[in-house]
């Protein structure tokens, strides 16, 4: 197991030592992409999420408008996260479940208190997160540590994107694809144009009350769109030029 930059041509794993939050100091040992198996991209101490930052996924879910419901902050727990391709368990006790696409930010130094202009400067990169999520638990605890906390219930990759002046993020499209009895249905179909926060307010909001370490994920909100899901699917969250993130679902 090592970290590895994938080449341009999106075909070669090349081993680098250390960790991703300093320039790539390459071993000498690379392998096809198609040879490896990726795991999340980071193991981050926590994953801030942002919550009701598109305003149709708060009329959707929540059945009110944004206006009455703010962006809000939650925390998913590091036991959550899993890689491209691991399966999403759905326990017994979780009996409506809901896959959330979403752009994810991944933090390169310690910061606090970071101005909303400033933020490229603390993000080591982008990827793609899957915020799953057990409606029936949301709603009925009233907080959302356990409905978004469930292990394996944060999909991450398939990689950081560490260019950030290669995306646009003020205009990026996001998909999420539902695959159901080999039928593929894309559920979700925005773009983050449609965040009621953007990145950089995102990061103010957040480091105003607490410090982010190396590492840490920041979910940046999901559109609408979101879909109920079912062991023997399969979901995939697209975003151009970061890439795709896809996993199986299971019964846990």
């Amino acid at each position: 197991m090592t970290f590895a930059v994938i080449d341009d041509e999106g075909t070669t794993a090349k081993a680098i030592a250390g960790t991703p939050f300093t320039e790539p100091e390459y071993t000498g040992k690379e392998w096809p992409l198609a040879d490896v198996r990726l795991l999340a991209p980071m193991l981050p101490s926590k994953v801030v999420a942002i919550g009701r930052n598109y305003a149709d996924h708060v009329a959707e879910v929540f059945k009110q408008s944004a206006e009455h419901l703010p962006p809000t902050l939650f925390l998913k727990p590091p036991t959550a996260v899993i890689g491209p391709e691991a399966p999403i368990k759905i326990p017994e006790f979780a009996t409506r479940v809901e896959f959330e696409g979403e752009m994810a930010l991944v933090i390169g130094a310690p910061c606090k208190s970071v101005k909303a202009e400033d933020w490229k400067s603390v993000v080591r990169g982008v990827t793609i997160v899957n915020d799953v999520s057990s409606r029936d638990l949301q709603f009925a605890d009233g907080q959302w540590a356990r409905a978004k906390g469930i292990d394996t219930f944060c999909p991450l990759g398939p990689w950081i994107e560490t260019d950030l002046e290669k995306l646009d993020f003020t205009n990026t499209p996001i998909k999420a694809h539902l695959t159901r009895d080999g039928v593929t249905e894309t559920k979700q179909d925005s773009n983050s144009n449609q965040m009621i926060l953007n990145l950089g307010e995102i990061i103010e909001f957040i480091t105003a009350s607490m410090t982010l370490l190396p590492g840490d994920v920041i979910c940046t909100g999901s559109p609408a769109g979101t879909a109920e899901m079912f062991p023997g699917d399969r979901i995939e969250v697209e975003i151009p030029g970061i890439g795709s993130l896809a996993n199986p679902v299971e019964r846990a």
